[in-house]
């Protein structure tokens, strides 16, 4: 829910100021930023609960500790790239097929009721796929409607 809210505070700010300071809305750039800022703000997990990030990856994945800060890196790095229109089209893709491949791993975390904040597995469980599935394919709409489709 967080991360949501992160979007859509951070759109709606964008939106403002950038009406302000030139009497029109900047909604592309603005969705950007958005999606900039929710990925910084994703990316905090993977530093602040690599542990309890590390069992939301399956048993069969090698490096799990690489492959979690690797991931907040790629977010990092991600997020910034959208800020930059040369960058954006690339980076949209990217980042569709990123949440596309995330996806795994919040079922395999749901189905195990892990907590990953608390490295526990007593978390929501698969209910929580209610909520998550309809937010990744928000956030992969997000992406397409201001990353990818204006370039198209």
């Amino acid at each position: 829910m967080a991360v949501l809210v992160v979007l859509i505070v951070t759109f709606l700010a964008s939106l403002g100021i950038t009406w302000a300071g030139s009497g029109e809305p900047a909604y592309i750039l603005s969705g950007n930023i958005a999606m900039c800022a929710m990925l910084q703000f994703t990316a905090l997990g993977h530093f602040k609960f690599p542990e309890g990030m590390k069992l939301m990856i399956p048993p069969f994945v090698p490096f799990k500790k690489t492959m979690v800060l690797l991931t907040g890196l790629m977010e990092i790095a991600a997020g910034i790239a959208l800020l930059f229109p040369a960058a954006r089209y690339a980076t949209g893709i990217f980042l569709i097929l990123f949440f596309i491949a995330l996806l795994p791993a919040n079922i395999y975390a749901a189905n195990h009721h892990l907590d990953y904040q608390n490295g526990t597995y007593d978390g929501k469980g698969p209910a929580y796929l209610w909520f998550r599935i309809p937010m990744q394919i928000f956030l992969i709409g997000w992406v397409w409607y201001f990353s990818v489709q204006p370039a198209a």
